[in-house]
């Protein structure tokens, strides 16, 4: 489905971006490679974290690649779907809190 929403990635994209901003494109892999070393967390719970956020994100790319990342790490399949949940609890529990904006407008 996202394959014909959304183009596929190819080295010839990544090539791209690199030639049109090189200075920039190095920076953020190196932004992304000291993001998800190993740290106070270890680099399986990060790629939870970030599957959780690519869900809420909604960035197929996202999915596809920390989904990849978090099982070559070691997670499991269902360590990943729980995170997905508590993506889902989240965005959920976004529109809950806000009905208070809502709920204020009704009383005036």
């Amino acid at each position: 489905m996202t394959d014909a929403m959304y183009p596929a990635t190819t080295p010839e994209l990544a090539n791209r971006r690199k030639e049109l901003a090189p200075g920039v494109h190095e920076a953020f892999q190196e932004f992304s490679r000291a993001v998800f070393a190993d740290g106070a967390l270890p680099e399986v719970t990060k790629q939870l974290i970030a599957v959780a956020v690519a869900h809420t994100t909604q960035c197929p790319y996202c999915i596809k690649g920390h989904t990849r990342a978090a099982k070559r790490k070691g997670a499991t399949a269902e360590q990943i779907m729980e995170a997905i949940w508590v993506a889902a609890e989240m965005r959920a529990g976004g529109a809950y809190a806000h009905s208070a904006i809502a709920l204020h407008e009704l009383e005036k």
